[in-house]
């Protein structure tokens, strides 16, 4: 016997509706534009409308309806994607957990740092000083900028042209005589 063919007690709550939709095509309301909207589209996709009749229903341009029409159709594809089995991890739950995760290992962090420094002591070594950050003014040592390797080159190829070229202007041009002795020109 189902629920709602039982007779119920005079003490007994009503039952709770449920938010699944009852009937094979019975669908869940949205908004009232959101049914509009839903209501042009399948009437556009059954071939009762056109998309021009419906864009005017809507009061909205021809290809802003279609833009609605794309939009409405990768959600029905989305809603068609099969669904993972099991109880999901929510965000929440994942969130906890990685911050669990989180502070024990800057527990541990805490913890190798304080061996660390036990250790340098019983070994008589002096601790490392700590780096000192320099606050952020816009001011102070530039960064070098990044010179590639081909240009390095190039530069260095360009260097011995030009001293190349320099040590033949600077040599004495040589000529030969007839008797043997050279003249400078």
């Amino acid at each position: 016997m189902k629920a709602k063919d039982r007779p119920q007690s005079n003490g007994a709550a009503p039952p709770k509706p449920s938010r699944k939709p009852k009937g094979p095509h019975a669908v869940q309301p949205g908004s009232g534009t959101a049914n509009r909207l839903a209501v042009a589209i399948l009437e556009v996709l059954a071939g009762m409308r056109t998309p021009a009749d419906a864009a005017r229903a809507l009061e909205v341009s021809l290809p802003r309806y279609y833009q609605l029409e794309t939009r409405a159709l990768g959600g029905l594809i989305a809603a068609c994607e099969p669904r993972p089995l099991g109880k999901q991890p929510s965000v929440t739950n994942r969130l906890a957990v990685l911050e669990r995760e989180l502070e024990q290992s800057r527990r541990e962090t805490a913890r190798q740092q304080t061996l660390v420094r036990v250790a340098h002591r019983s070994l008589g070594l002096k601790a490392a000083p700590e780096p000192v950050k320099e606050p952020a003014t816009g001011k102070g040592r530039r960064k070098r900028r990044p010179v590639v390797r081909a240009l390095k080159a190039a530069a260095v190829l360009r260097e011995t042209v030009v001293a190349v070229e320099a040590a033949s202007v600077q040599q004495p041009v040589v000529k030969a005589n007839g008797s043997g002795n050279s003249l400078e020109a």
